[in-house]
């Protein structure tokens, strides 16, 4: 099941990914949600949390969302935030800038990075 992140910045399209994923999902509430902000900042900031209770016997719908991700030229940021270690090694993710993928204790510097194209900065005290 895919619901929506409600307290990501207004730019983000940030989602919460649990239990088991289908094309449901993506054609009732991630594929509108994505198009309302492309339609509102002409381009997508996206945000996919994963929780531990994912069906992890085929991540095959994972590697195609990131595929159109990628495909679509108005795709400015994505990240993923997991813990799951298969995750952590896909190596193509890696390798694009404008891709992230961030362990689950850093979720709010994936949304600010999703947001503002870079990590918060903390001061040392």
């Amino acid at each position: 099941m895919i619901t929506l992140l409600n307290d990501a910045p207004e730019n983000v399209a940030a989602f919460n990914a649990s239990g088991e994923i289908n094309q449901k999902d993506f054609k009732n509430i991630v594929i509108p949600h994505v198009k309302n902000k492309l339609a509102k900042f002409n381009e997508l900031n996206y945000l996919l949390y994963l929780n531990e209770n994912v069906a992890q016997t085929d991540i095959a719908w994972l590697t195609a969302l990131l595929s159109n991700l990628e495909s679509t030229k108005q795709c400015n940021r994505a990240a993923i935030v997991s813990d799951d270690a298969g995750i952590q090694k896909i190596s193509s993710l890696k390798t694009a800038e404008n891709f992230k993928i961030f362990p689950k204790d850093n979720v709010y510097n994936a949304m600010y990075w999703c947001n503002n194209g870079n990590e918060p900065e903390y001061s040392e005290k």
